[in-house]
């Protein structure tokens, strides 16, 4: 019951704080991704409706996915490594061991699982906001209209991006909560050093999550 208890409060925590800004940051990258994508088109022999295309398939495959584990990277990663690192050194941690109870599945695993929810529902609902924004921007700069723009959303969708944008979610998502509580647990000393343990989490989450950016994009849709 208490594992339970647990893991929904690290869901909401993960999930529902983070609500807000992947909303903002989400519906103004598919707001930009107009504007540039429909910069570099227009005077082109190329017919704009290829517009919708574009910014739905860079929104999926990289900028969804991406950056919004990039921006939980931060939010979260460092949340995890301060909150496992203060109960380190103010020896909770023993307490708990002491006391006979499994300390890493007891306050590790439900960060975790909570990661490996929340993270992959955020990257869609940003999947799709994103592309909201698009058509937000298209009704303000009047670089195509939003029908035209629809018209290229729906136009030659693959669903295998789909499964590609959530497999990079949850790798993200275990990297972050991994990497994160790694550092919690390995924090020594007082409050200087809980803050240098959130900082090295989410440097080495960001640069994780790029790196394996990287791979699963190469070993996923290099054919």
């Amino acid at each position: 019951m208490m594992f339970w208890r647990s893991l929904m409060m690290e869901v909401y925590k993960m999930g529902n704080d983070s609500f807000g800004i992947v909303s903002i940051i989400s519906t103004f990258i598919g707001a930009v991704a107009v504007i540039q994508f429909g910069s570099q088109l227009q005077g082109s022999l190329v017919p704009m409706t290829i517009l919708g295309r574009i910014v739905r398939d860079a929104n999926i495959l990289e900028f969804s996915p991406t950056i919004t584990a990039l921006v939980m990277a931060g939010k979260i990663g460092s949340n995890i490594a301060s909150e496992i690192g203060t109960m380190k050194v103010s020896e909770q941690i023993d307490a708990l061991e002491i006391m006979g109870v499994n300390a890493a599945s007891y306050v590790v695993l439900p960060k975790i699982i909570a990661a490996l929810i929340s993270v992959p529902a955020l990257v869609t609902y940003s999947m799709f906001l994103a592309n909201v924004g698009g058509a937000i921007s298209c009704y303000f700069s009047e670089i195509v209209t939003v029908d035209m723009f629809i018209q290229g959303l729906r136009m030659d969708f693959d669903p295998f991006f789909i499964t590609h944008a959530l497999t990079k979610a949850f790798f993200s998502a275990f990297l972050i909560a991994t990497i994160s509580a790694h550092n919690g647990y390995q924090t020594e000393g007082g409050a200087l050093e809980v803050g240098s343990a959130s900082t090295k989490a989410v440097v080495q989450s960001c640069i994780s999550i790029i790196f394996f950016d990287y791979i699963l994009t190469q070993l996923m849709l290099y054919k």
